[in-house]
């Protein structure tokens, strides 16, 4: 029954994504005209994390802390919200990513960490209470086209103000392929520590991607309030 499931679970994903492809370069190129031409900017921008291993980032982090640096020095967010805690390997996300953006340009005072999230709904639940507690009125998600195709529904259902996505355009982000600083993650790091996979079994971490554990206020409706 567990391997029905597991082949039926597999077919679905892989059609979403085959169905998603043909919008991963058009709805990015979209999405960033419609902030662009109608001077739309943001108090946050929330970034969800990627597991740092090897010591080094990979591409989606590259890509998702590249596009966030390049939306705050174009004015279009204000400051940047980095989620994700210590999941996978023994480092916070979050701190990781912000390490990079320093060395990227972005001034300190306008990075804020959210380390508790360990799942894509809670990076933006969880980032959504902290640009609450800073007073911020408008919010974007920041991350890469699949991703973001992925959270539509949501962050269009679940939040009282809206989270607008501006996911990065891949061939915009070619130029900066040669870009790859230097981080110290020794402040990042966190001990003692146990990876997800032996805290958790495969069901458990499939409900918490679907936001089974994000502690909602209005438990009923499972709706976060405007901010």
């Amino acid at each position: 029954m567990l391997q029905k499931y597991m082949a039926v679970l597999g077919l679905a994903l892989f059609l979403v994504s085959l169905c998603g492809c043909v919008s991963y370069r058009k709805r990015p190129t979209r999405l960033y005209e419609k902030v662009l031409s109608k001077k739309m900017t943001f108090d946050a921008g929330i970034v969800p994390g990627v597991p740092f291993k090897d010591g080094k980032w990979d591409t989606v982090m590259k890509g998702r802390v590249i596009w966030a640096t390049q939306l705050y020095k174009q004015g279009i967010i204000r400051n940047i919200i980095f989620s994700g805690g210590a999941v996978y390997s023994p480092y916070y996300e979050a701190r990781i990513m912000g390490l990079y953006a320093q060395q990227l340009g972005v001034d300190a005072a306008h990075i804020f960490y959210e380390t508790r999230a360990e799942h894509s709904t809670e990076n933006v639940f969880y980032s959504y209470q902290i640009a609450r507690r800073q007073g911020f009125k408008s919010v974007a998600l920041i991350t890469d086209p699949f991703q973001s195709s992925m959270m539509k529904r949501f962050t269009r259902r679940k939040f009282g103000t809206p989270v607008v996505h501006i996911p990065f355009m891949v061939d915009t982000l070619k130029k900066y392929n040669d870009i790859d600083p230097v981080i110290d993650p020794s402040p990042a790091y966190v001990q003692p520590f146990r990876s997800i996979l032996e805290r958790e079994g495969f069901f458990r971490r499939f409900r918490g991607t679907l936001g089974a554990f994000i502690p909602w206020e209005n438990r009923r409706r499972k709706r976060a309030r405007p901010l």
